[in-house]
C-alpha cells in the first residue's frame, strides 16, 4: 500500500507542483522534449501506483512487484545523469547529495519486489 501511494504521489507531483524539479532528472541525451518526458513518466508512475494499490492476488501481485523494480531500474539513468550533469533538483545541490541519492535506488527496487511478495507467489505456485 505504501509503495503504491508513494508512486501515485510522485506521479501527481510530476504533473503538478514538482514538474520543474523533475526536469533536472531528464538526461541531456534524451531525444525528446524534457517536459514531455516528465509528463509521460508522471503518467507511468500514476498507472504503476494505481496498479500496485489494486493488485492483491498472486501471481499478479508478484508481477507488479517485478514491474515496479524494472521501473526503478529504468529511471536510474536519469538519476545518474543528474549527478554527472550536476543538475540541481529536489534539494540535491551538491555532487555528494546527488551521489548519495543513487545509493537509495537498489532499496527502491528491493521495496518493489518485497511489495510484490514474490515469496508468497512461489508458495502458491508450489501448492498448485
Amino acid at each position: 500500500m505504501a509503495l503504491g501511494a508513494a508512486l501515485v504521489a510522485a506521479g501527481t507531483a510530476h504533473l503538478t507542483s514538482k514538474r520543474q524539479e523533475f526536469r533536472a532528472q531528464v538526461p541531456e541525451w534524451v531525444p525528446f522534449d524534457t517536459d514531455d518526458v516528465v509528463v509521460w513518466s508522471g503518467y507511468a508512475e500514476l498507472a504503476l501506483g494505481a496498479a500496485t494499490l489494486v493488485t492483491w492476488e498472486q501471481p499478479h501481485r508478484a508481477r507488479m512487484g517485478r514491474v515496479g523494480a524494472l521501473f526503478f531500474l529504468a529511471v536510474l539513468p536519469g538519476n545518474v545523469a543528474q549527478w554527472l550533469e550536476r543538475k540541481d533538483g529536489f534539494g540535491l545541490d551538491t555532487d555528494q547529495k546527488r551521489l548519495a541519492r543513487l545509493a537509495f535506488q537498489p532499496g527502491l527496487m528491493a521495496w518493489a519486489l518485497y511489495a510484490g511478495d514474490t515469496r508468497a507467489q512461489r508458495h502458491v505456485a508450489h501448492r498448485a
